[in-house]
């Protein structure tokens, strides 16, 4: 098998051009059109992308309501202080592999997506009375009582994680329905008090942290407050019947029937009591926020509660982060140049960048499709191609974040679970060219999407050299790496080549053609086989203390 540069969309950085390039400052670095494409410098959306369509003097006014102290510490809430302050935490620069789980009462119908509130009152209306009734009988308040959570067990769940390779564990706490699956004292609308009657997340943290993993917590609620737009025929009927969507006593869970200014600030103001809770409750490692967080307007919010929350890790003595999306944290809406925030990418491919992009920063990506949650049509990515996504996340610099879908009993489909476990079981032997790396000067050549044809991809550690070739085992024993062909680019001289998994080293020359390696006829493991090469002059380590590109 011969690797060879394929037309890529942006060439590779050569080894000279490399050092011009992190010696660049991040301005400049925005500025030029082709690396911000590389990079996917992209800002906040002109629209409210889901966040709650109101003004800045209504955010104002929802925080000049909330009596919450800001505990002592380092950390005040300004750009400036936040800038001064926040490290990247070291944990999350070595991890490279976490996890995410959409889990929830959009579990229960398991049709099209975890969107579901949303569009049964809308385009998914007649399905939903065909399988449930019409919305004044059984609106999505009523999925409540049939998400019961049965066969839940946090411990197989978190020892199907640990068994993954993942690092860290990020579960999304209260979707875009904003039911909280945790024991909260400042929503009714809680998986203690309803439904399953269990404190969902109290226990999966416990259990995920007992076997020595990060946790996070995902909160997806500020886009609840206008999440739902009935048609004007079914929001006149249930208006005059008082149900559902007009019933009184659900009216702050879903936040339809009044959305005045008054209306918003209470839902501001329980947005954060929300967040005190999670912060308090589970010291999270990671606080993760959704689209719903971008506006500028209401950067108010986002700059008390980042400051109470970095002031309370500095208290427990703990490195945390928080995460978003786009420019949410970043006043000058460039999300290469974010404060104390991790920039996270949704898909790769779709929004993530093509090239490398030094700093730190995720990649979320689902383990099937067409949804983030359960769906009964879910079809789930077999184990090479997410061993595919990872490695092309990491050659970039970034760190792969995947999602799971259980089902509304609390199972792991066994699908997902297979997936998973290969995946656990190739990091068992290749994950010292993942944990704890960073790009090499080109993150690789050929498809990074485990699409087919031959391509690779490489790593570094230390003075390593990790070439990750994707595909289930060596092709005819040979490989021909011919982006490593000798020239005054490489500094050094190629010393040994092994094959991870495999004892010894594996026979290799190198010349202007490339680096010839002959492999052993039976591969150590599947899906992709990993080269450590040693000798040649490495690349330091591009991560940054702010988390933005260099």
């Amino acid at each position: 098998m011969i690797i060879t540069p394929r037309p890529v969309r942006h060439p590779p950085l050569h080894f000279l051009a490399f050092f011009s390039f992190v010696t660049a400052s991040s301005i400049a670095f925005a500025q030029a059109p082709a690396v911000r494409s590389i990079i996917a410098d992209g800002g906040n959306s002109d629209g409210y992308d889901m966040a709650p369509e109101t003004r800045l003097e209504v955010v104002k006014a929802a925080n000049a309501k909330i009596t919450t102290l800001l505990p002592p510490g380092p950390f005040a809430p300004t750009w400036e202080s936040l800038k001064q302050n926040y490290r990247v935490p070291a944990w999350l620069d070595e991890a490279k592999f976490g996890l995410s789980v959409h889990w929830g009462l959009y579990s229960v119908p398991a049709y099209h997506n975890e969107w579901y509130e949303k569009h049964m009152y809308a385009q998914f209306r007649a399905w939903h009375v065909e399988h449930f009734g019409p919305p004044d009988k059984f609106g999505y308040k009523d999925f409540i009582a049939q998400f019961k959570t049965e066969k839940f067990d946090p411990e197989a769940w978190a020892e199907l994680f640990k068994k993954s390779g993942a690092r860290f564990v990020a579960p999304t706490v209260q979707h875009h329905d904003n039911f909280a699956l945790w024991d909260s004292k400042v929503t009714p609308f809680n998986s203690m008090a309803m439904g399953p009657h269990r404190d969902l997340m109290g226990e999966l943290a416990k259990a995920v942290r007992a076997r020595g993993l990060k946790f996070g917590v995902s909160n997806h609620g500020i886009e609840n407050f206008q999440f739902i737009n009935p048609p004007k025929d079914l929001a006149d009927d249930l208006r005059a019947k008082s149900a559902d969507l007009f019933d009184p006593k659900w009216a702050d869970f879903y936040n339809y029937a009044d959305r005045s200014d008054a209306a918003c600030e209470k839902f501001l103001i329980n947005w954060w009591d929300r967040n005190i809770e999670l912060i308090e409750k589970f010291q999270p490692d990671l606080l993760w926020f959704d689209n719903g967080v971008d506006q500028r307007y209401l950067d108010p919010l986002k700059l008390r509660l980042a400051a109470y929350f970095y002031n309370r890790a500095a208290a427990w003595g703990k490195e945390v982060s928080i995460s978003t999306k786009k420019a949410a944290f970043s006043p000058t809406n460039k999300n290469s140049e974010t404060i104390a925030s991790i920039i996270d990418f949704e898909k790769i491919g779709a929004r993530s960048p093509s090239g490398i992009r030094t700093g730190n920063w995720q990649v979320h990506e689902t383990i099937g499709s067409p949804s983030w949650g359960y769906t009964n049509d879910l079809k789930v990515f077999p184990p090479g191609v997410i061993i595919a996504r990872l490695a092309d996340t990491v050659a970039k610099n970034g760190c792969f974040f995947l999602n799971l879908s259980p089902k509304a009993d609390g199972t792991i489909p066994q699908d997902q679970q297979d997936t998973l476990l290969e995946v656990g079981r190739w990091l068992k032997v290749n994950g010292e060219a993942i944990y704890g790396t960073h790009n090499w000067t080109t993150f690789g050549v050929g498809g990074g999407r485990g699409d087919g044809g031959p391509h690779v991809r490489f790593t570094v550690k230390g003075e390593a050299l990790y070439a990750i070739v994707i595909g289930e085992g060596p092709a005819n024993g040979d490989v021909n790496l011919t982006t490593l062909a000798a020239n005054p680019a490489l500094e050094g001289k190629i010393s040994t080549v092994s094959l991870l998994g495999a004892s010894g080293a594996v026979a290799f020359t190198h010349g202007a053609d490339g680096l010839h390696i002959k492999l052993p006829a039976v591969a150590p493991c599947r899906y992709a086989c990993v080269l450590k090469i040693l000798g040649l002059k490495m690349n330091p380590p591009t991560a940054t203390p702010d988390g933005n590109p260099i």
